[in-house]
């Protein structure tokens, strides 16, 4: 959907390039997160995409078209584009902020109006915002205003700079959820540059490493690039924590679950001891039929004869198989019981040990 060849820009006033050339292709569909350190050329690239800065060689291709052969105003309007800053019309309202693009494609009044509400829905905002103006919105719902703005024309191709940097970080955990969401269902092609490495490895499909000056160092999945770097350039911007990384894009679904130190509560005794003793743990589990009921420490079985009739504590938090596995790892080392219970709704599939984490990590 997007191709560059060969793409350099250079300033007159700059004594090395900008970009250098570079080339990548972003698939049909895909979020490509172009990621770096400041001077890496991450914008100008964005930015050359869509001609609001023109490069100096190499060509661009959107949708099979060199984006020369067509005018700045006539690609723009068929490209989504969303900013940091947001960039809203501080004296028009919330509707006429997101329907700008289909006024300038002559859209009629009717369409535009359910266009706007369809919109609003989409990105989870109240259809009563329509009329309010962008000063009386929290920063998190202007940069979800400038998301519907982007899409109001339903373009192939979008693409988002730093969209969103300047949120607090519990709106932003918000957003990012909020985006992959809206890219489950709409599959948009979307180039985004982030300086958050961690957003670019939960975000993109595809993520290109840049270097200062516009060199390209890595251009692999957020997977295969934590896996593999390239160099000792990715392997230092990546960080120390490499193998805690891979964690968020493991899902507990793709590691064996072990039944875990679990007896009926017709059990004895004698048998929960010996349970605890090869798990290594001072508590027992207490279900069956694929029930998880609860948990007793040890200290509880003292002068009983089964575990029949205990007071159950429930486990800290309940999983499911597509959660992460640094969600799983942070419940493991959170809680009493050092496991993580993973369900199926109600039905009780097995546990995960740090063990059972660490192996995944290097596997």
């Amino acid at each position: 959907m997007i191709r560059l060849v060969g793409v350099s820009k250079v300033y007159a006033s700059g004594d090395r390039p900008a970009v250098d050339g570079l080339s990548l292709d972003v698939a049909e569909g895909d979020i490509a997160v172009l990621v770096g350190p400041s001077g890496c050329g991450k914008t100008t690239t964005l930015k050359m995409i869509n001609r609001l800065i023109e490069p100096s060689s190499g060509t661009i291709e959107v949708a099979g078209r060199d984006i020369t052969s067509m005018s700045p105003s006539q690609l723009r309007r068929s490209i989504g584009y969303v900013i940091q800053q947001i960039g809203l019309f501080p004296h028009r309202t919330i509707a006429e902020n997101i329907a700008t693009v289909p006024r300038l494609l002559g859209w009629n009044a009717g369409r535009i109006s359910r266009r706007v509400d369809e919109l609003l829905e989409m990105v989870d905002l109240d259809l009563a915002m329509r009329t309010r103006y962008p000063a009386e919105l929290s920063g998190g719902q202007r940069q979800r205003v400038g998301v519907a703005r982007a899409l109001a024309a339903d373009p192939q191709v979008m693409l988002m700079d730093e969209p969103f940097g300047a949120v607090d970080p519990i709106a932003r955990g918000r957003l990012q959820d909020l985006f992959l969401e809206l890219q489950q269902r709409l599959r948009k092609t979307i180039v985004f540059v982030t300086h958050d490495i961690a957003e670019a490895i939960r975000l993109g499909d595809r993520i290109a490493i840049l270097n200062v000056g516009g060199i390209l160092e890595q251009y692999d999945t957020p997977a295969d690039t934590l896996r593999q770097p390239a160099n000792d350039f990715v392997v230092d911007f990546l960080g120390s924590e490499r193998g805690l990384k891979r964690l968020s894009l493991l899902v507990i679904g793709t590691v064996p679950l072990e039944h875990g130190p679990v007896l009926a509560e017709t059990a004895t005794v004698d048998e929960a001891r010996r349970v605890m003793a090869d798990h290594g743990v001072d508590w027992i589990g207490v279900g069956g039929d694929g029930r998880l009921d609860g948990w007793v420490p040890a200290a509880d079985l003292d002068g009983r004869h089964d575990l029949s009739g205990l007071s159950l504590r429930r486990f800290q938090s309940w999983l499911t198989v597509d959660a992460s596995l640094i969600d799983a790892l942070d419940v493991v080392v959170t809680s009493r019981t050092s496991v993580a219970a993973v369900f199926d709704g109600d039905r009780y599939l097995g546990m995960l040990t740090a063990e059972a984490i660490a192996r995944a990590i290097v596997q």
